[in-house]
């Protein structure tokens, strides 16, 4: 369709600028589907969460300083470092502990500040003040945390179903699992919980060493006598045991162990096969363990795995690709007698959270459009339920191009501007409506009778949707983790605002062109007749 010339139509206000603009334009219906298209793409591509993820970071200074005491430590070392972290801009609290030999200051960030850069200043600040260190303290280790990427997206029960392998074995498969997942894309951090060490358990026969005339010490020393690394020791003899670890790739099998000569008695080597038993196992000294009872009321002893993701990116999507690693690996697993459970997805929640609201959107939607039925007419109805999705998907496209995941706030925000949203178009509508009714314009064509009627509400309708903009604003002022989780209500609904006004002047216009008609559409001509007589 050519367009059609409306020049002989005055109008005054934006409003009617736009839908003067739009009437005719071939580029009307185009950019209608357009804007569904880009609506239903950010919905699919944004990154989904149940939650907004909240960036709550700090970073933990840890500097030995071997021989001094607490109150040195805290006159030399920690007052004038806390003077000097002061001075760096993002910081909120610090806190400090003053120990023997070892002085340890903590550091909380201002939530939403850049991470990466907070720890580049920390680290900054430290190495440049080491010169006002004392000159005996060991290099400061400096260790940032983020509580935002420690919180797992899923957790992972692996149990043994018949204990058919070594306690190692399943380990070590379930440790290798645990580096596959977290090569995955997203997946920011895995950690195990509930799994115990290897190690070389020494359980030592007290009446042999007092035959022996030996001591427990000799038997310490004589084990760090052969380990590259000296070993961790815990002398806790209440069950007549010794327990040694923390000594993986000093020594290679039990025999080592056991060939291990403690001291001499009467001229013969003693060896620690002479007074213990020497057995290759676990931790037993660790008495932490982690059970899981399945549906058939079956128990077992678990190692649970748990993945984090990357701030910004989608749950569902790191979610799913743990689970089709962790396919692919069933039927391995399944020989080897190990079996899982995933006992948290938070990818789940999170999509079903969206949908849900998604879901509640469409009802919110087909009740307006049921209601306007009532008030306005059945066509007019289709055209205001039109615009609601054309600015939920506009809306939705500027969130997904400022990077913001959707999650139960995001959607929050749409749910509560969605009664404001309608607001411009029923407006725009129910003027046109009253145009159409009305004996005194009778004598318009439709062209001139939709943008005059959209060209006068234009003025009070942009003022009062600012009006509602600017009491949403003092919102993004908010600090702290309120502000920081509230924070898409004011980024959106804002945007939403401005989106429903022009879907309202360009879309409602050219709608009602299409479906709105008049009894006799057209210009009423009335005929004269002579005296004045009609």
């Amino acid at each position: 369709m050519k367009d059609k010339d409306l020049s002989h139509i005055k109008v005054t206000d934006y409003a009617g600028k736009l839908a003067k603009s739009f009437l005719y334009s071939p580029l009307t219906a185009v950019l209608a589907i357009f804007l569904l298209a880009i609506g239903y793409l950010s919905l699919e591509i944004m990154p989904r969460e149940e939650d907004p993820q909240i960036a709550i970071s700090g970073g933990s200074i840890i500097i030995p300083a071997p021989g001094l005491k607490p109150k040195e430590i805290e006159k030399i070392i920690v007052e004038p470092l806390e003077d000097k972290l002061r001075e760096i801009k993002g910081i909120e609290h610090i806190y400090s502990m003053s120990m023997n030999n070892v002085a340890v200051v903590n550091v909380m960030y201002f939530i939403g500040q850049n991470r990466e850069i907070s720890n580049l200043k920390l680290y900054d600040k430290v190495m440049q003040n080491m010169d006002k260190m004392p000159k005996n303290i060991m290099q400061p280790l400096i260790k940032p945390f983020d509580i935002d990427i420690d919180i797992p997206i899923m957790n992972i029960a692996f149990y043994q179903k018949d204990n058919s392998i070594k306690y190692i074995n399943f380990l070590a498969t379930v440790e290798n699992l645990k580096k596959e997942i977290s090569q995955l894309n997203s997946v920011s951090k895995t950690q195990l919980k509930g799994e115990h060490k290897e190690q070389y358990n020494v359980e030592v026969d007290l009446g042999k060493l007092k035959g022996y005339h030996l001591s427990l010490g000799q038997i310490v020393n004589g084990i760090k006598s052969i380990a590259i690394r000296v070993p961790n020791v815990d002398t806790n003899t209440k069950d007549n045991k010794l327990v040694v670890f923390g000594i993986k790739n000093a020594i290679e099998s039990i025999k080592d162990v056991q060939n291990i000569m403690v001291a001499q008695y009467m001229g013969s080597p003693i060896y620690l096969k002479d007074v213990a038993t020497v057995t290759d196992g676990i931790d037993t000294q660790n008495k932490k363990s982690a059970s899981i009872i399945l549906k058939n009321g079956q128990k077992y002893e678990q190692i649970s795995l748990a993945v984090s993701k990357l701030a910004g990116t989608n749950a569902v999507f790191v979610a799913d690709d743990v689970k089709k690693l962790l396919e692919t690996n069933r039927e391995f697993l399944d020989k080897a007698g190990i079996g899982y459970t995933i006992t948290r997805d938070y990818g789940v929640r999170a999509d079903d959270a969206v949908n849900e609201l998604v879901h509640h959107l469409v009802i919110t939607i087909a009740i307006i459009a049921v209601m306007l039925v009532f008030f306005l007419g059945w066509k007019e109805s289709i055209i205001v339920t039109f615009t609601v999705p054309a600015i939920l998907a506009a809306t939705l496209f500027v969130a997904f191009m400022s990077d913001q995941t959707i999650n139960r706030i995001t959607l929050f925000a749409f749910l509560l501007s969605l009664g404001l949203l309608v607001d411009a178009a029923i407006i725009v509508i129910e003027n046109i409506h009253r145009h159409l009714h009305d004996h005194e314009s009778e004598h318009q064509d439709m062209d001139t009778l939709v943008i005059k009627a959209t060209d006068e509400i234009g003025a009070p309708t942009n003022v009062a949707t600012l009006a509602i903009i600017l009491t949403m604003v003092p919102m993004a002022f908010v600090g702290g983790m309120m502000g920081e989780f509230m924070k898409p209500i004011p980024l959106n609904v804002p945007v939403a605002l401005l989106a429903s006004l022009f879907v309202a002047y360009i879309f409602t216009p050219y709608l009602s062109k299409k479906l709105l008609k008049r009894k006799n559409d057209g210009v009423h001509h009335h005929k004269i007749k002579e005296g004045g007589e009609k």
